[in-house]
């Protein structure tokens, strides 16, 4: 069996470190205030020569969030206030189901926090929680070019998650925008209908007002049973760059043959969204941010004897521990060594003539392009890390 830089990562340390996650009140945002963050953040692309990809672009640890990518693509899964996903295989008819996954779409927008950005997982990092009845994995399959690929599955044998994401980040002189590329589904298996999903875009913005939004168009399709959505992340009027307001979702759903348009959809994906009915002009709420993603619960280690090696929660457990803490120093030597070990095993590997193979999922690259992953098992196994449920 050949090592990942996961099990090698986790020799240093066997203590999982989870933080906050991203909620509309307090975690991580309350946390994170350092003095003069915008000319620290400018400094950093001092040399970045417009059109960069900044796939593999090192931050200082004082620019990173205390956790993974990998953790932050799970936690828009599992950390969640009303559970949207288990609505999604409740609704009495296809139209109901379909509206459910884009209110469960939108409940996976969280605040981005300007200036800070999480950890590249290593080859072979893995994440694995529980909360009520949905397990959630996620490994990382590549990392030249960067792929993330999540299953989720609940004990009701009612909904699957099979994503396969692949972000591409830029450097545009004077914003960088993020894309991620790949393919998301939601499947409800005892219905067997499929959803594909987009997600949007993270726009960073460094002059004229520096800020971070989500912006771009998301869709959401069900051929099963003909209908989809489209939904525009955008920002209202501004002047010059300066003001407006960069949480707005503006879309509609419709019938794909025909065209016709049956809900229109509008509102802020930090407050709410509210769903019209064309037909008889009645409005109805789609999604509630503040029963969604406000006070989220911190995961927590229910099995430390199941904690994985390859668990981001280990991995980087002592360059999260001592971002928290504010330790700066023992941050960075930390990152260096996680950084340092994977790049051992990859001289290895290659100086072996040894291909990497993902542990839980198969990946592939289509013609267009985009990268798609499938799970190896058909259920996800309760995890070892768990969310506590809100009281």
């Amino acid at each position: 069996m050949v090592e990942s830089e996961g099990d090698a990562a986790a020799a240093a340390t066997c203590t999982a470190v989870l933080t906050p996650p991203l909620s509309l009140q307090g975690g991580l945002a309350a946390e994170l205030r350092p003095a003069n963050l915008v000319q620290r953040v400018l400094s950093l692309f001092r040399n970045v020569l417009p059109g960069s990809d900044l796939s593999h672009f090192e931050l200082p640890a004082t620019f990173n969030l205390p956790k993974s990518q990998l953790q932050m693509y799970g936690e828009g899964v599992y950390c969640a206030g009303e559970d949207y996903l288990a609505r999604c295989a409740g609704g009495k008819d296809s139209l109901q189901r379909l509206t459910s996954v884009v209110a469960w779409s939108i409940s996976t927008t969280r605040p981005p926090i300007f200036g800070f950005a999480p950890y590249n997982p290593v080859l072979g990092e893995t994440h694995h929680v529980s909360t009520g009845s949905l397990n959630v994995l996620l490994e990382q399959v590549s990392h030249h070019p960067p792929v993330s690929a999540l299953h989720a599955t609940d004990d009701g044998g009612n909904v699957e998650l099979v994503w396969c994401q692949s972000p591409a980040p830029k450097f545009y002189g004077t914003s960088v925008e993020a894309t991620v590329r790949g393919k998301r589904e939601v499947r409800l298996l005892k219905l067997n209908e499929r959803y594909e999903v987009d997600c949007p875009n993270l726009l960073i913005r460094l002059l004229p007002a520096p800020s971070v939004e989500w912006s771009g168009n998301v869709r959401v399709v069900c051929k099963d049973s003909g209908l989809e959505a489209e939904l525009s992340y955008c920002r209202s009027r501004s002047f010059l760059g300066f003001g407006g307001d960069a949480t707005c979702v503006k879309g509609r759903i419709f019938r794909s043959g025909s065209g016709d348009a049956v809900y229109e959809i509008d509102g802020h994906w930090d407050r709410t969204v509210s769903l019209k009915d064309v037909s008889t002009g009645k409005v109805s709420v789609l999604y509630d941010a503040e029963r969604a993603i406000a006070n989220l619960s911190t995961p927590v280690v229910e099995d430390q004897k199941g904690l994985s090696s390859s668990e981001s929660a280990v991995v980087w457990g002592e360059v999260s521990e001592a971002i928290w803490r504010k330790d700066w120093e023992k941050a960075h030597q930390a990152k260096r060594r996680v950084e340092d070990r994977a790049r051992k095993l990859q001289k290895e590997r290659n100086e072996r003539g040894e291909v990497w193979i993902p542990k839980h999922f198969s990946l592939s690259q289509n013609k267009n392009g985009d990268w798609e992953c499938w799970p190896l098992e058909p259920s996800v196994p309760p995890a070892p890390i768990v969310v506590p449920s809100l009281q």
